[in-house]
């Protein structure tokens, strides 16, 4: 199963791209995980795929579970786009596009730490779907 995120701004701290590579390294076993890194809001915009299912993180989106995800997302959508925007939020034009805005909460994560915690809750929905155990 691919799937794909879009992110606007690089990890550059080296605690941030060894978090990512550690859930993408647990993801292998379940999907092809693509991550793609843009400049800005409009080349986000540009970034996504015509047909692409996308889900978008933001924080006014739904509050989800990670059984919700897992089942509702990651269970139906055959090759989801999630999208994190930057420091600024999401561009209309995302959330416009967006099949589903999702929140994880209603505080405001860094947009960094927010592709963290949709790594990790994609491992974590996958563990789900095939009811094993979660390894920390």
């Amino acid at each position: 199963m691919p799937i794909r995120i879009l992110a606007v701004g690089r990890l550059k701290e080296d605690f941030w791209t060894a978090a990512e590579a550690e859930y993408r390294k647990r993801l292998r076993r379940y999907a092809d995980v693509e991550v793609t890194e843009v400049k800005d809001d409009a080349a986000l915009v540009a970034a996504l795929p015509p047909r692409a299912t996308v889900i978008a993180l933001d924080e006014r989106g739904d509050l989800v579970t990670s059984e919700t995800l897992a089942r509702e997302v990651l269970g139906r959508i055959a090759q989801p786009t999630f999208v994190v925007g930057g420091a600024e939020g999401l561009p209309e034009a995302v959330r416009a596009r967006a099949a589903r805005l999702i929140a994880f909460g209603r505080i405001t994560l860094p947009h960094r730490l927010a592709r963290i915690v949709l790594l990790e809750q994609i491992y974590r929905g996958f563990t789900i779907l095939r009811g094993e155990p979660y390894h920390k």
